[in-house]
């Protein structure tokens, strides 16, 4: 077990990328149902805005505090812990992911950070006092 590199958490958040898009997608579905086919402007419906970001705290703070993966960190033998080890509960993942939007801000620095950090870890792991750990796949099991 150990910190994960960068890369590996790169791929998994492409793959979490994917399928959060495909879940706006279907979220988005009755809204332009009720409007008669017309385009959702998200500036004008607060009320949509409000279910799409519903849906990605969802899926993040679900995933994270019910099994510590996502289905893209799943695929990619990556598991968010506390520094205890144990899976983050519902309120620390929430504080996870809007650390990571503060990480995400300045050009993705706080990702990014992981790379000087001597622990390998990024400001929202710090923030959040979790870490994303590499779990290899045992080669006699595949």
């Amino acid at each position: 077990m150990q910190n994960t590199g960068l890369l590996r958490r790169f791929a998994a958040i492409l793959y979490d990328t994917l399928l959060v898009a495909a879940l706006l997608f279907l979220a988005t579905v009755p809204f332009i149902a009720l409007r008669g086919g017309e385009p959702v402007q998200p500036n004008e419906n607060l009320l949509y805005r409000l279910v799409l970001a519903f849906v990605v705290y969802g899926f993040f703070v679900g995933f994270w505090s019910r099994s510590g993966r996502t289905l893209g960190m799943q695929s990619w033998g990556l598991q968010l812990q506390t520094r205890e080890g144990r899976i983050p509960s519902a309120a620390t993942a929430s504080l996870r992911l809007f650390a990571a939007l503060i990480s995400l801000l300045p050009l993705g620095l706080g990702f990014f950070w992981q790379l000087w950090d001597p622990e390998n870890l990024t400001w929202h792991d710090r923030i959040s006092k979790t870490r994303v750990v590499y779990y290899p796949r045992d080669k006699a099991s595949k």
